[in-house]
Protein backbone atom coordinates (compact mmCIF):
# COMPACT_ATOMS: atom_id res chain seq x y z
CA UNK A 1 0.00 0.00 0.00
CA UNK A 2 1.40 3.48 -1.04
CA UNK A 3 1.28 5.78 1.80
CA UNK A 4 0.37 9.85 0.21
CA UNK A 5 3.45 12.58 0.12
CA UNK A 6 1.07 14.57 2.23
CA UNK A 7 1.34 11.99 5.50
CA UNK A 8 4.39 10.84 5.35
CA UNK A 9 6.20 12.21 8.46
CA UNK A 10 3.30 13.82 9.77
CA UNK A 11 2.26 13.27 12.96
CA UNK A 12 -1.87 12.20 13.56
CA UNK A 13 -3.79 14.44 15.32
CA UNK A 14 -3.65 13.84 18.52
CA UNK A 15 -6.02 16.23 21.27
CA UNK A 16 -4.07 15.84 24.29
CA UNK A 17 -6.63 18.29 26.24
CA UNK A 18 -10.18 19.57 25.77
CA UNK A 19 -11.66 21.76 28.20
CA UNK A 20 -15.30 23.90 27.43
CA UNK A 21 -15.49 26.79 29.34
CA UNK A 22 -19.50 26.54 29.90
CA UNK A 23 -20.93 28.68 32.16
CA UNK A 24 -21.62 28.20 35.47
CA UNK A 25 -24.84 26.33 37.15
CA UNK A 26 -26.24 29.73 38.61
CA UNK A 27 -25.26 31.74 35.24
CA UNK A 28 -27.67 28.90 33.28
CA UNK A 29 -30.52 29.41 35.85
CA UNK A 30 -30.17 33.06 36.07
CA UNK A 31 -30.70 32.79 31.95
CA UNK A 32 -33.38 30.65 32.16
CA UNK A 33 -35.65 33.74 33.86
CA UNK A 34 -35.77 34.66 30.18
CA UNK A 35 -38.81 31.98 29.84
CA UNK A 36 -40.95 33.40 31.75
CA UNK A 37 -40.68 37.31 30.79
CA UNK A 38 -41.17 36.18 27.28
CA UNK A 39 -44.32 33.93 27.93
CA UNK A 40 -45.27 36.85 30.30
CA UNK A 41 -45.54 39.58 27.29
CA UNK A 42 -47.36 37.29 24.75
CA UNK A 43 -49.59 35.43 27.44
CA UNK A 44 -52.17 38.51 26.83
CA UNK A 45 -52.23 37.67 22.96
CA UNK A 46 -52.79 33.84 23.65
CA UNK A 47 -51.65 31.58 26.75
CA UNK A 48 -50.85 28.41 24.58
CA UNK A 49 -48.44 30.77 22.15
CA UNK A 50 -46.90 32.31 25.35
CA UNK A 51 -46.28 28.86 26.87
CA UNK A 52 -44.59 27.45 23.72
CA UNK A 53 -42.71 31.18 22.98
CA UNK A 54 -41.51 30.88 26.69
CA UNK A 55 -39.90 27.29 26.24
CA UNK A 56 -38.63 28.41 23.05
CA UNK A 57 -36.75 31.35 24.47
CA UNK A 58 -35.63 29.86 27.26
CA UNK A 59 -34.35 26.43 25.64
CA UNK A 60 -32.59 28.53 22.99
CA UNK A 61 -31.11 31.31 25.48
CA UNK A 62 -29.46 28.65 27.52
CA UNK A 63 -28.33 26.28 24.44
CA UNK A 64 -26.59 29.67 23.18
CA UNK A 65 -24.90 30.36 26.36
CA UNK A 66 -23.57 26.34 26.65
CA UNK A 67 -22.85 25.89 22.35
CA UNK A 68 -21.25 29.59 22.45
CA UNK A 69 -18.82 28.93 25.19
CA UNK A 70 -15.17 28.58 23.95
CA UNK A 71 -13.06 25.86 24.32
CA UNK A 72 -9.76 25.41 25.40
CA UNK A 73 -7.88 22.42 24.11
CA UNK A 74 -4.02 21.57 23.16
CA UNK A 75 -4.25 19.69 19.90
CA UNK A 76 -1.91 19.19 16.87
CA UNK A 77 1.25 21.07 18.31
CA UNK A 78 -0.88 24.11 19.01
CA UNK A 79 -2.43 25.91 22.39
CA UNK A 80 -6.45 26.58 21.14
CA UNK A 81 -8.37 28.72 23.37
CA UNK A 82 -11.79 29.60 21.55
CA UNK A 83 -11.17 31.23 18.26
CA UNK A 84 -6.83 31.95 18.96
CA UNK A 85 -4.65 29.80 18.51
CA UNK A 86 -0.88 29.20 18.93
CA UNK A 87 2.23 27.23 17.85
CA UNK A 88 3.52 25.41 21.36
CA UNK A 89 7.16 26.47 20.10
CA UNK A 90 6.26 29.92 21.42
CA UNK A 91 5.09 28.99 24.60
CA UNK A 92 6.97 28.24 27.97
CA UNK A 93 6.38 28.14 31.76
CA UNK A 94 3.26 27.38 31.81
CA UNK A 95 1.86 28.00 35.39
CA UNK A 96 -1.30 26.60 37.14
CA UNK A 97 -3.22 29.15 39.56
CA UNK A 98 -6.35 28.65 41.98
CA UNK A 99 -7.59 30.97 44.92
CA UNK A 100 -5.79 33.96 45.93
CA UNK A 101 -2.70 33.67 43.28
CA UNK A 102 -6.07 33.11 40.63
CA UNK A 103 -7.68 36.00 41.25
CA UNK A 104 -4.33 38.26 41.66
CA UNK A 105 -3.54 37.40 38.14
CA UNK A 106 -6.61 38.09 37.34
CA UNK A 107 -6.73 41.43 38.36
CA UNK A 108 -3.43 43.33 39.88
CA UNK A 109 -0.83 41.27 37.92
CA UNK A 110 -2.90 41.01 34.84
CA UNK A 111 -0.31 42.66 31.75
CA UNK A 112 -2.31 45.14 30.04
CA UNK A 113 -0.93 43.30 26.44
CA UNK A 114 -1.86 39.48 27.47
CA UNK A 115 -3.97 37.73 25.60
CA UNK A 116 -7.19 36.36 27.87
CA UNK A 117 -9.34 34.27 27.94
CA UNK A 118 -11.30 34.52 31.09
CA UNK A 119 -14.62 33.52 32.45
CA UNK A 120 -16.59 34.42 35.43
CA UNK A 121 -17.40 31.48 37.79
CA UNK A 122 -14.71 29.50 36.82
CA UNK A 123 -11.73 29.80 39.64
CA UNK A 124 -8.41 28.00 37.88
CA UNK A 125 -5.87 30.43 35.61
CA UNK A 126 -2.97 28.97 33.73
CA UNK A 127 -0.39 31.95 32.75
CA UNK A 128 1.74 30.58 29.91
CA UNK A 129 4.68 32.72 29.15
CA UNK A 130 4.95 33.91 25.00
CA UNK A 131 8.37 33.84 23.65
CA UNK A 132 7.83 34.63 20.32
CA UNK A 133 10.03 38.28 20.24
CA UNK A 134 7.42 39.17 16.98
CA UNK A 135 4.08 38.50 19.29
CA UNK A 136 3.05 41.68 21.30
CA UNK A 137 1.65 39.53 24.17
CA UNK A 138 3.97 38.61 26.75
CA UNK A 139 1.71 35.73 28.04
CA UNK A 140 -1.59 33.98 27.65
CA UNK A 141 -3.86 33.76 30.85
CA UNK A 142 -6.42 31.52 29.91
CA UNK A 143 -9.45 30.11 32.85
CA UNK A 144 -9.93 26.56 33.31
CA UNK A 145 -11.69 24.34 35.53
CA UNK A 146 -8.58 21.84 36.10
CA UNK A 147 -5.88 24.49 35.52
CA UNK A 148 -2.95 21.60 36.88
CA UNK A 149 -4.13 19.38 34.15
CA UNK A 150 -3.98 21.95 31.56
CA UNK A 151 -0.79 23.04 32.58
CA UNK A 152 0.68 19.58 32.71
CA UNK A 153 -0.92 18.98 28.82
CA UNK A 154 0.86 22.12 27.45
CA UNK A 155 4.41 21.26 29.25
CA UNK A 156 4.35 17.54 27.79
CA UNK A 157 3.18 18.39 24.35
CA UNK A 158 5.87 20.97 23.84
CA UNK A 159 8.49 18.52 25.27
CA UNK A 160 7.24 16.11 22.80
CA UNK A 161 7.15 18.46 19.92
CA UNK A 162 10.65 19.16 20.22
CA UNK A 163 11.72 15.64 20.66
CA UNK A 164 12.89 14.47 16.89
CA UNK A 165 11.08 11.93 15.39
CA UNK A 166 13.39 8.42 15.13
Amino acid sequence: MQIPSAHVGARPAVTTYRERLSPSLWAIVAAAVCAPMAALVLTPIDTTLALLVGVAVGVGVVAAMVFASPVVEVRDGELRAGRAHIDLEWLANPRALTADAARTARGAELHPRSWHLIRGGIDGIVVVDVTDPDDPAPSWVLSSRTPDRLASAVRRAAATQRTPRR
